[in-house]
């Protein structure tokens, strides 16, 4: 659910909206050592997760690529991990996406991601617009695990 100053609400998580420069986005993503050199690109939303008293907690983005999306630098803030925030994180995230696949690069995090619904797949089934992100072309190594949202019929 979208809230008036570009804000989405998910239990006691609201997102909002922050620019690639943001220096605690960059920040965060360097402390997780997830990559940082394409996040003031175009193309890409990111959001601050921040508990209901405006307490940041983590970030994520997405990017379009194409009729899909590049879920990308999800990142959960040390004094709140292993609370069950970065399923939260990620769910209120994929409410951005209306339509198209969601896809995803990953070293470590393959069995998290498998919990919220995403699965492996192989490189060549992944559409060419996400393989040519910088994520995917030139950034992440070719050993990362790409995984897919499968989303249960509707």
């Amino acid at each position: 659910m979208l809230r008036a100053g570009g804000e989405v609400m998910l239990s006691a998580i609201a997102l909002h909206e922050v620019a690639g420069s943001n220096a605690r986005l960059r920040e965060a993503l360097c402390a997780a050592h997830l990559p940082t050199d394409d996040i003031e690109d175009g193309g890409r939303a990111f959001f601050e997760a921040l508990f209901g008293d405006g307490q940041a907690i983590g970030y994520a983005g997405i990017e379009r690529c194409g009729a899909d999306y590049l879920l990308r630098s999800v990142v959960v803030l040390p004094a709140h991990r292993c609370q069950g925030l970065g399923r939260s994180i990620v769910e209120a995230t994929l409410q951005q996406v209306k339509s198209g696949d969601v896809y995803l690069a990953t070293t470590s995090a393959a069995p998290f991601f498998s919990t919220i619904g995403f699965s492996e797949v192989p490189r060549a089934e992944v559409p060419a617009a996400v393989l040519a992100t910088r994520q995917l072309s030139s950034i992440c190594p070719s050993s990362t695990t790409i995984m897919k949202l499968i989303r249960p019929p509707t």
